[in-house]
């Protein structure tokens, strides 16, 4: 039986002030996750699972991450990690008892192993518990806390196999969730090892205090079938009422259709624009090949070319769905945006180095501010390009980071945003 615990300490935020209405209006307070023990369960065996294509030097990588933190501390932006609340949540019983119970169930570890599992995890404190959650365990380790229940599951693991998967994943906290105007989706992500870090965020959400007094709208189901998915690496929130959303690898015209419809049924939204991108890796979410700068550009990748676009809008009885060719996408996006064309920022490169740059996050960039933007420093030849345009270009090191395949814009969840 879980005993009443404090509440977290962090005071809540200001009721109100939740929100993101632009991709580029200053940013007030941002989520983070400080990659830790989960990027040492990473192998060359089981990295493509995880759905990593390198594995990272975990002590430089840390540096690197402290540094990004630090620059956007710097502008003035409140940053907020991933573990703290998340541990700081697990004080709360009832969101413990969620965590655990849609961590450790029949689905995962079947109905002889769940039980024993979740008594486990009760009994670990909220520090310990966090660790776990997101560094995994392996049999070796469970054993260390609990005797090995009658179970063909558990029977059918080595000792250093893995009972609970580790989240490396988490490093990319624009995907799980997304702040769109007055709301969040809670994102039901695509691939099998990323499902679970949707729970902690919507326990996170829910129950901590930072979060849980706000009267915002909610996007979507945490939990939802693979088929009804939008990541939030393909949303980009244009501003006055307008989204953009990448549809590909990862986002789905299920998940597109739903989401619209929330955001249109709450009057968040009126119009919301669709990129039918490859389902290709390189080209993962919409983010990896095209962000914004300031309130009318875009860095875009040369290779990605034009593509096939569509406009929903809100009708009476459901959604009015026009479709685009290709050669419209701009054209597109800047009548849904209201201006009257879009500055698209490519630099001039051979293709080769064009299609390694973007390979490196160079298209990734975290505006901070009106034409200030966070990049990696390893793209060379794209931050001088944006600088020559007059962007502030403030650089990162991405030598250990970006063998994740996500630079800034992915490593970070804003969650205020002024107005502009």
């Amino acid at each position: 039986m879980l005993t009443e615990k404090p509440a977290p300490g962090p005071a809540p935020t200001p009721a109100g002030t939740l929100g993101v209405a632009s991709e580029v209006a200053r940013l007030r307070q941002v989520i983070l996750h400080r990659p830790g023990r989960e990027m040492t369960r990473l192998t060359p065996q089981n990295k493509d699972e995880l759905l990593f294509d390198d594995l990272l030097w975990l002590p430089r990588a840390q540096e690197e991450h402290d540094e990004f933190a630090a620059v956007l501390a710097a502008a003035g932006v409140e940053v907020l990690f991933l573990t703290d609340l998340l541990r700081e949540i697990l004080a709360v019983p009832e969101a413990r008892r969620y965590v655990v119970d849609h961590t450790f169930g029949v689905r995962l570890h079947g109905p002889s192993a769940a039980p024993v599992l979740r008594a486990m995890a009760e009994a670990m404190d909220d520090a310990e518990l966090t660790d776990v959650l997101i560094g995994g365990m392996t049999k070796r380790e469970m054993l260390e806390r609990t005797v090995e229940p009658r179970s063909i599951v558990l029977a059918s693991l080595g000792l250093d196999d893995l009972v609970l998967p580790p989240l490396p994943n988490h490093l990319f906290t624009r995907d799980t969730s997304s702040w769109v105007y007055d709301g969040v989706a809670v994102n039901s992500m695509r691939m099998p090892a990323r499902v679970r870090e949707s729970v902690h965020l919507e326990a996170i959400y829910r129950w901590h205090p930072r979060f849980a007094g706000s009267a915002h709208h909610r996007w979507s189901a945490p939990l939802a079938d693979a088929i009804t998915t939008v990541e939030g690496g393909d949303v980009l929130v244009l501003g006055d009422g307008a989204v953009l959303v990448g549809m590909g690898e990862r986002s789905t015209p299920q998940g597109v259709d739903l989401f619209a419809s929330r955001l249109f049924a709450a009057g968040a939204a009126d119009r919301v624009v669709t990129l039918s991108m490859p389902k290709a890796r390189a080209f993962m979410h919409l983010d990896t090949v095209m962000t914004m700068v300031d309130e009318r550009s875009f860095i875009k990748y040369a290779g990605l070319g034009m593509l096939p676009s569509a406009t929903l809008t809100p009708t009476g009885d459901g959604l009015r769905v026009v479709p685009h060719e290709p050669e419209h996408m701009h054209g597109v996006i800047a009548e849904a945006m209201g201006v009257t064309g879009l500055r698209i920022l490519a630099p001039e490169q051979d293709v080769h180095s064009a299609a390694r740059e973007q390979w490196g996050d160079g298209c990734n960039a975290l505006a901070i501010a009106p034409g200030v933007v966070i990049t990696y420093d390893r793209n060379a030849t794209a931050n001088a390009y944006l600088q020559d345009l007059g962007i502030d270009v403030r650089v990162v090191p991405g030598g250990e980071l970006g063998r994740g395949r996500g630079g800034p814009h992915c490593m970070s969840c804003p969650t205020i945003r002024e107005g502009i």
